[in-house]
């Protein structure tokens, strides 16, 4: 069941981004107007856009279906499930925002596909706590939010994809954290309403989601799906993975050789992310970049 939910989780986050990318390209005065990271302005003027409107309604349907699975399931199973998204979200970018699907992008696609089988079926995350220790939380929030800074700082400077792999790792590292918080706040749910408006771990979660929605949308609008999504995810995989063992205390097999199958489906992961982020940007008047920017 948690594998079911969290593919579906994927291919609602997958059609709901591309929409929202369509979205954020709309009247768009070009690349010149891409850059940087968008003000109260940009995500006011998205919210005038019914297209995005639908990929944000469609993102929430993906959000409550993950939200569900990591109740259920392991934090770094149901991100690694999720990551399956950028695969999905190929021919619906193809469909509604001229992306161009090539040859390194199909490997990369395959290569992704087979990490996360090896990664989840083979090295089986398992175990962990429901109660983190205050200081589990806080090294954790600590360190993506100093990264979010790095990532941004580094990224104002850059334009086309290397732009969209920046802010994407940045966005990926807001919504890696706000997966995990979100499977604290489902731990609540049973309490009732009042237990979970007054956890700490709700508005932390916003917050999270809120510097990941920002950054996202600023890394689509560069108008790189694949960079975009391929750096969001890849950096959301590694950042469950480390929130998964230091914060919940969740643990890999070991024995027979699973911890080294494990690692080499991660690496296979990562692999298929660069080759996914070297696909061709679409310019404004609808024709293809063949180099990343």
């Amino acid at each position: 069941m948690v594998v079911l939910l969290s593919l579906l989780a994927a291919t609602a986050f997958a059609l709901g981004t591309v929409l929202q990318q369509k979205g954020t390209l709309l009247d768009d005065g070009g690349a010149a107007d891409r850059a940087g990271v968008g003000g109260v302005g940009f995500v006011v003027g998205l919210l005038r856009r019914p297209v995005w409107l639908l990929g944000g309604a469609v993102t929430a349907v993906g959000g409550v279906l993950q939200a569900i699975a990591l109740h259920r399931g392991s934090l770094v199973v149901v991100q690694a499930l999720a990551t399956t998204s950028l695969v999905i979200a190929l021919p619906f970018g193809a469909w509604l925002t001229d992306q161009q699907i090539t040859p390194p992008v199909v490997l990369g696609a395959c290569a992704m596909v087979l990490g996360i089988v090896l990664f989840v079926a083979v090295g089986n995350p398992e175990g962990g706590t429901g109660n983190p220790t205050a200081a589990s939380w806080w090294l954790a929030g600590l360190g993506s939010l100093c990264l979010v800074g790095v990532l941004v700082w580094a990224g104002r400077s850059r334009t086309g994809s290397r732009q969209a792999l920046l802010f994407g790792a940045a966005a990926g590292l807001g919504f890696g954290m706000a997966s995990a918080l979100t499977k604290a706040v489902t731990d609540v749910v049973g309490q009732g309403a009042a237990a979970v408006l007054g956890s700490w771990e709700l508005y932390a979660l916003l917050a999270a989601g809120l510097v990941g929605l920002v950054l996202g949308q600023s890394s689509l609008r560069t108008g790189a799906l694949a960079p975009a999504m391929a750096s969001t995810n890849s950096v959301m995989l590694l950042s469950s993975v480390w929130l998964g063992i230091s914060v919940f205390g969740e643990r890999f097999q070991r024995g027979g050789g699973h911890l080294a199958v494990a690692a080499a489906g991660l690496v296979a992961i990562l692999a298929g992310v660069a080759l996914l982020s070297r696909a061709p940007v679409p310019a404004p008047d609808g024709s293809l970049s063949g180099t990343p920017s």
